[in-house]
């Protein structure tokens, strides 16, 4: 049973980085992509509007 459970850590700590790091990465170019810096240009200047 301790080595099913060992194995099955090292696979989901492995794996489990691997598919953060990857999501982290869509989420950073889909940030950074040019056509969407208008969209969060203005969703940032939302505190600073007078309705």
């Amino acid at each position: 049973m301790n080595e099913t459970y060992t194995s099955l850590a090292a696979f989901a700590q492995t794996w489990g980085l691997l598919y953060f790091v990857i999501l982290f990465g869509i989420v950073l170019a889909y940030a950074l992509w040019p056509k969407n810096r208008k969209r969060f240009e203005d969703a940032a200047n939302i505190p600073f509007r007078e309705d």
